[in-house]
């Protein structure tokens, strides 16, 4: 299997100049871990994480280091810490240059990253443009998938699975970190929807395609913030930067 059978797709991204306040309600409100930031042309320059919030002034988990490890550590690693545990703005806490990986990676080598370089989540490339993501969840996804005994899809299978993406893919009220398994014309379709309404409309459209026998419904309903405060959906958002107020300190 590769990425493109895993991935999630619809990411959502975030400007490198917004606030860490913008990027914690949006990780929140979209339930993911991970986000990719964007410059002001779309262009991946980093990625931003749970473990960036980790070491953090405002919970008093900064490193704390003696005179003696801080003399080891050197200037520079100090300046460094301090940036990224009191920083204010995306950009400044940010993972950069990512580490990405194409759509036809295998999963083997996608594990294999993930191991060596201790990292839960890949942007997925074509070209320049983000067209998935890649985490540790997804991969349960696939196991589930190897445990029906449908470790390949049947040629039936997989036009379903590219019909229905084609079909949540194309409307307004598409789900976030899309995700759909077909086994023996059965659909899964994984996801973060923004309202009932849209649940419905979601279900309705995997139902019709030629060939689906039944569809197992696991959307769930984006509920943090509420919609008209939220940032887009399951489109592909870029998140720049907004004026701060008394309200935007970070947690």
């Amino acid at each position: 299997m590769r990425a493109h059978e895993i991935m999630s797709r619809h990411v959502i991204t975030i400007g490198a100049d917004a606030s860490v306040h913008d990027a914690i309600k949006t990780m929140l409100s979209h339930h993911v871990r991970g986000l990719p930031v964007v410059d002001p042309a779309g262009k991946l320059i980093g990625i931003i994480s749970e473990g960036d919030f980790v070491r953090r002034a405002e919970l008093g988990t900064e490193i704390r280091r003696s005179r003696w490890l801080s003399l080891l550590a050197g200037s520079e690693q100090i300046a460094i810490d301090f940036t990224h545990q009191h920083g204010r703005k995306v950009s400044q806490i940010m993972s950069p240059s990512p580490i990405t990986i194409g759509e036809d990676t295998p999963l083997e080598q996608i594990v294999r990253l993930m191991e060596s370089r201790n990292v839960h989540r890949f942007p997925v490339m074509r070209d320049d443009e983000i067209v998935g993501m890649v985490t540790r969840r997804d991969f349960l996804t696939a196991i589930a998938n190897l445990s029906l005994g449908a470790a390949e899809y049947s040629d039936s299978d997989d036009q379903i699975r590219r019909s229905a993406i084609a079909a949540l893919s194309s409307a307004s009220w598409r789900p976030c970190g899309l995700n759909v398994i077909v086994h023996d014309g059965v659909v899964t379709v994984r996801g973060m929807i923004r309202s009932d309404n849209a649940h419905k409309a979601a279900l309705v459209a995997v139902e019709n395609i030629h060939g689906v026998k039944r569809v197992e419904d696991q959307l769930s309903r984006i509920t943090y913030p509420p919609p008209e405060e939220d940032y887009g959906g399951g489109d592909f958002v870029s998140l720049q930067s907004e004026p701060s107020t008394a309200d935007d300190e970070p947690l």
